[in-house]
C-alpha cells in the first residue's frame, strides 16, 4: 500500500513510517510531497495520508499522528503506548516535558533534520534504527 505525507519529514513523519511499516503494513511505500498536495497525490495513488491537516491519521483530539495510527489499528501493545508518549512529546512542543525522553527524540530528530535536510528517505532509512531501539526500551521498561 502506498502512504503519503509532507515532505522535509521530521519526528511524527519519521516515526509514523517506522510503525506503519513495523505494525500495520511491511510492504508500504512512502510518498513525501509538497503540503498542498498530498490530497492530491494520495487520491491519484490511491494512497493513505498522515500527518496532514484534517486526516484521520493526523493531529486529532489531541493526538499526535502516531497516537492516531495506534487508535485507526487498534495497536494495543503497552511497549507501543510509552513509546507514543515519547513521540508525542517529541513532536507536540507544549508537551514535550510530557516524558523525559521526549526531549532527547527532539534532539536526535532534529539533529538528523540538521544533517539530511529535505532527504526524507536518507532519514527515515538512517531513524528506523532509533525507533527500534526505542520500542525495545520501552519494552524492557514495561517488563517485556
Amino acid at each position: 500500500m502506498k502512504w503519503v505525507t509532507r515532505k522535509n519529514a521530521n519526528v511524527d513523519r519519521i516515526a509514523c513510517p517506522w510503525l506503519i511499516r513495523r505494525f500495520v503494513d511491511r510492504e508500504a511505500e512512502f510518498l513525501f510531497v509538497p503540503g498542498d498536495e498530498v490530497m492530491a497525490v494520495a487520491e491519484r495513488e490511491g494512497a493513505i495520508p498522515f500527518d496532514v491537516k484534517g486526516v484521520e491519521l493526523g493531529h486529532v483530539d489531541g493526538r499526535c499522528s502516531f497516537e492516531s495510527i495506534i487508535v485507526k489499528y487498534g495497536l494495543k501493545d503497552p511497549a507501543l503506548q510509552r513509546l507514543a508518549q515519547i513521540v508525542h512529546g517529541a513532536d507536540v512542543s507544549e508537551d514535550r516535558g510530557i516524558v523525559p525522553e521526549a526531549a532527547g527524540l527532539y534532539a536526535a530528530a532534529h539533529g538528523f533534520a540538521l544533517l539530511f535536510g529535505e532527504d526524507d528517505r536518507e532519514k527515515l532509512q538512517l531513524e528506523t534504527p532509533l525507533y527500534d531501539a526505542l520500542y525495545r526500551w520501552c519494552q524492557s521498561q514495561i517488563g517485556a
